[in-house]
């Protein structure tokens, strides 16, 4: 079973399920604000993807971290202690499991992916 994480109101999460749901792809949605992170998905995620692109520092949730943090994320092993604590750090959406991980969403890209049955 395809399993979707992200945060249920973020603008990549809900284009990337409406279009599993446009494909008729069976996936459970895995919601961090409810849900919380697990550390082993995202160990899986950074070793898959790097730490440093499962971390998101793009979003307000970085900029809003004292310097003091952000010096702090050295490693994996920091930046997933902080991913479990701030889930909205984390790339969204994050699809592991199928035959395609997917990290972000590309439209194009997804689309491709599933014509080809791929995910």
């Amino acid at each position: 079973m395809l399993i979707v994480y992200g945060i249920r109101n973020c603008d990549s999460v809900r284009k990337a399920c409406k279009l599993l749901d446009e494909y008729c792809v069976d996936y459970n949605f895995h919601d961090y604000k409810k849900a919380g992170a697990d550390e082993s998905v995202l160990s899986d995620a950074c070793e898959r993807f790097g730490w440093d692109a499962v971390l998101n520092k793009r979003g307000t949730t970085w900029r809003k971290l004292d310097d003091e943090t952000k010096a702090s994320v050295t490693d994996q092993d920091h930046a997933i202690a902080l991913m479990v604590r701030e889930t909205s750090l984390i790339k969204r959406p994050l699809v592991l499991c199928g035959k395609q991980p997917l990290l972000g969403f590309n439209a194009v890209l997804w689309r491709e992916i599933l014509e080809k049955g791929e995910l």
